[in-house]
Parts: C-alpha cells; sequence; structure tokens
C-alpha cells in the first residue's frame, strides 16, 4: 500500500523532521511568471532549505505541446523524479519561494499524487516563513543518488479541452478559475501574449490566493470550507480546476483536499488553450479585444 502523508505540514515540523527520519526528500519547487524577471534555479544556488533538491516544472513535463508545463508521461515523471533520488517509500516536501506563500509547489504536490506517490506534503508558508522563523538556509547542494521511482498516472484527475467543452452541456463537473478576478472576469490583460483574459462559461472563480492568509499559509479548514461555499461550489460533486496554464489552480485542489474532497481533476491547457481553440461564444469577457 501507498505511503499516505498529511498535504500540509509545519516549518517546526519539517525542521524535527528532517533529524530523524531518513527517506525524505525536500524539494525547492519555486517557479515565477516570465514576466517578473526572476530565475528560480538561480535563486535556489543561493539559498535553500539545507539538502533540498530543485524540481523544475519546465523540465519536468511534456516538451512535445505547445503548451506550458503540461504533464509529462508516467516514464518522464518516473525518470525525473528517479534522478532526484525518490523512490515510491520517500516522503516528499514541497516548498517554493514565492511571496504569495504557496504558487508552484501545490502544482508539484499534485503532481507527485496524480502519478501515485501520496506520501507528499506541501511546507505550509513556503520558504519565506522558513526564513522569517530564522531556520537555516544553505547555498550548499549534494547530488542526490538516483534511485527507481515508478509512476502510475491517475487519468480521471486530468480533463482535456474536449471534456471540458463536452461539460458545457452536461455539467457532470464544476470548473473553477483560480486567476484574479480581473482577468476571469476580461477587465485584466493576461500575463501571457496573445492571449486574452475571459472565462469558459459556467465556470466559477476563487483566485488563488483567497484560500492563503496574509502570512502565506493556507487557511484552517473550516475557512476553506466557507470559501467553497460562498461561492457556491459544492464539495460533495466532482470539482475541475484551471488557471491561466494550471500551476496556482492546484492550490484550489489541495484546498478541497484538506476539506476532504477525494481528488479534484485538472484542466491541465488552462485558460491559455481554452482561449485559443474555443469558439467566440465560449469565451466570456466583459472586456474583450481590449489587451491584444
Amino acid at each position: 500500500m501507498a505511503l499516505q502523508a498529511r498535504a500540509l505540514v509545519t516549518s517546526k515540523w519539517l525542521a524535527e523532521a528532517v533529524k530523524v527520519q531518513g527517506k525524505m526528500r525536500i524539494l525547492d519547487t519555486s517557479w515565477f511568471l516570465p514576466k517578473l524577471r526572476r530565475n528560480a534555479r538561480s535563486e535556489f544556488k543561493k539559498r535553500h532549505i539545507p539538502g533540498a533538491a530543485f524540481f523544475d516544472i519546465d523540465q519536468c513535463c511534456d516538451k512535445t505541446s505547445p503548451l506550458d508545463h503540461m504533464l509529462p508521461s508516467e516514464e518522464t515523471f518516473a525518470d525525473y523524479v528517479g534522478n532526484l533520488g525518490i523512490e515510491r517509500d520517500t516522503h516528499v516536501v514541497v516548498y517554493d519561494a514565492s511571496k504569495f506563500g504557496a504558487f508552484s509547489a501545490p502544482r508539484v504536490w499534485w503532481m507527485f499524487r496524480v502519478f501515485g506517490h501520496s506520501a507528499v506534503s506541501l511546507l505550509n508558508g513556503g520558504f519565506g516563513n522558513w526564513e522569517l522563523e530564522g531556520r537555516p538556509v544553505s547555498d550548499q547542494y549534494v547530488r542526490p543518488t538516483p534511485s527507481e521511482f515508478k509512476a502510475s498516472l491517475n487519468r480521471s484527475w486530468i480533463k482535456n479541452y474536449e471534456d471540458i467543452l463536452n461539460n458545457l452541456d452536461t455539467r457532470r463537473f464544476q470548473v473553477v478559475d483560480a486567476r484574479p478576478a480581473g482577468r476571469f472576469r476580461g477587465l485584466d490583460p493576461e500575463p501571457r501574449d496573445n492571449t486574452e483574459p475571459g472565462h469558459i462559461p459556467g465556470s466559477i472563480n476563487m483566485p488563488f490566493h483567497s484560500f492563503l492568509s496574509p502570512s502565506g499559509h493556507f487557511l484552517p479548514k473550516e475557512q476553506l470550507q466557507a470559501l467553497f461555499s460562498q461561492a457556491g461550489v459544492d464539495l460533495g460533486r466532482p470539482i475541475c480546476v484551471l488557471c491561466g496554464s494550471t500551476v496556482t489552480a492546484c492550490i484550489v485542489a489541495l484546498a478541497a483536499h484538506e476539506c476532504g474532497h477525494p481528488g479534484v481533476s485538472v484542466y491541465d491547457g488552462g485558460w491559455s488553450e481554452w482561449y485559443t481553440r474555443a469558439v467566440p461564444e465560449h469565451v466570456i469577457s466583459e472586456g474583450r479585444g481590449k489587451h491584444l
């Protein structure tokens, strides 16, 4: 049976666990939008949690796709994480250095789970809070000894363009969009060129940052449940999440997991694909044509 792990761990827990738990791998999974002009790998080399390795979502992806960091094959994922020294009984802890406290790390948390590895946790509060608490950081890196990892993809947690298109009629699952409200409504520009803002018909907007406290920690379970309820999302029904390229959408997936949802699916192509492929009437926008 696959090992299980709680989704969120504290920095205090992690600081103690690394002293006593043998099969653990900490991963810095930082990724930033290109327009921020931040180089996640360079920042990792300068400052990271001691013993961490770097996980690059732009390398562990389907490189044949024109879309950004699409989910890789089982073989690609297994090879990539095996080279990070991760095996089936390794407890993986992910974090990122975003100012929000969580940005790209929930995507990697979800990737491990969708490939059958439940022994994965996210450092609640991220690298920023680790530093604020005065915990150790390092610029030293020791390449992990490669291991064998076996991946088993849960295809029911992945939706493609056709699935979303068919759902416009069937309404078999709820679609939640994690982008900020301005982009969802079509009033603020998208961060990617040649893509206008807007949303899929019938989708529900739950901006990713609404699940996080000002300190960068996930809100308590009761507050997360209230957010879903206020947005009209039924946690007892299937949910599919997206954002621009389905990175921060996984913050919604983790929040739903904390509320007891058995497994949120992801529209991996996200708004970037939908805007490119959808007919005009399937792009709902209050500011159509203003941002190109």
